[in-house]
Parts: structure tokens; sequence; C-alpha cells
């Protein structure tokens, strides 16, 4: 009995293990201060703005929000139409500290943590993403509220001059 609980215990750590492996968004040996400029430069073309995720492979909560800003039809299009989006890693391998550094260190809210980028590169806010979980995840409804909140367009000043 203590072998066989023993090789079921082991079999789920391999599948555990395996999930985990699994997600891969964000990449350790990434040069993140290009992955940003690239992004700025795209989003500046385009009219768009930049929405960087900083979290980690690591992070339960980062694979939650991946998933439900990748298959929820809505956000992803919404996302595709408003923002160029790099996700900036932060683990023991590399902890990208001098990008945070420039983004007055956004990890003091946890992760993940998202900041938009104008299509400048300057940074025009930092959210924590608490205040958009709901339950056991992310609410598809606050997302929406937060990215439609710093768009292109509602921090364009023509759409709220007088006509």
């Amino acid at each position: 009995m203590k072998n066989t609980i023993l090789v079921l215990g082991f079999l789920l750590g391999i599948q555990f293990g395996n999930a985990q492996e699994k997600f891969s968004v964000y990449h350790p040996e990434a040069d993140a201060k290009a992955e940003i400029a690239n992004a700025v430069s795209k989003a500046n073309a385009e009219g768009k703005h930049v929405f960087l995720q900083l979290g980690g492979n690591w992070c339960g909560w980062c694979k939650l929000f991946h998933e439900l800003t990748t298959t929820d039809e809505e956000l992803k299009k919404y996302i595709a139409e408003n923002y160029e989006v790099v996700h900036v890693n932060y683990s023991k391998e590399n902890q990208n500290l001098d990008v945070l550094k420039t983004l007055d260190y956004p990890q003091r809210f946890g992760f993940p943590v998202f900041v938009i980028l104008d299509g400048k590169g300057n940074r025009i806010h930092t959210q924590s993403s608490g205040y958009l979980e709901e339950g056991k995840g992310h609410s598809q409804k606050k997302v929406m509220e937060f990215l439609q909140q710093w768009s292109p367009s509602a921090l364009d000043p023509a759409n709220y001059e007088k006509k």
C-alpha cells in the first residue's frame, strides 16, 4: 500500500511539473529593454499603447491572467486593437531590475503587475492586478474596464474637447 501511494505521489508530481513547464510566456533570457523598445516603436507607428505584463512562469495569478486574456475573444480582440504586449520576466534567473527601476519599481504591487506606456515609451499607468481579481481568477469585466480606461482613445484629448 505504501508503495502504491508513493508511486501515485510521484506520478502526480511529474504531472504537476509538466503542467508548470507548459506555461512559458515569460522568458528569463529575453532582453526586456529591447523588447519594450520594439513594442514602443510599433505602438507609436500604429497609434497604440504598450501593455507590459510583469511576472513569471512560476506565478499562478500570471497564468490565470494570461489564460483569460488569450481565451476570452472580446479581451483578446481589444488588446490586439489597442496594445502591443510585452511579457517582462521576473524570476530568480532574471529579475530585470534595471527595467523595473525605469518603471518606478512596479514589483512593489506583487505579481502580475501591469504597466501601460504610451507610444513614446512614457509610463502612464501602473496597475496592481489585485484590483482586477474576482473569486479565483480575474474578472473579465474589470480587466476590460482597465484596458478601456488606459487605451489610446481614452487618453486622446480630441475626445473631450468641445466641438
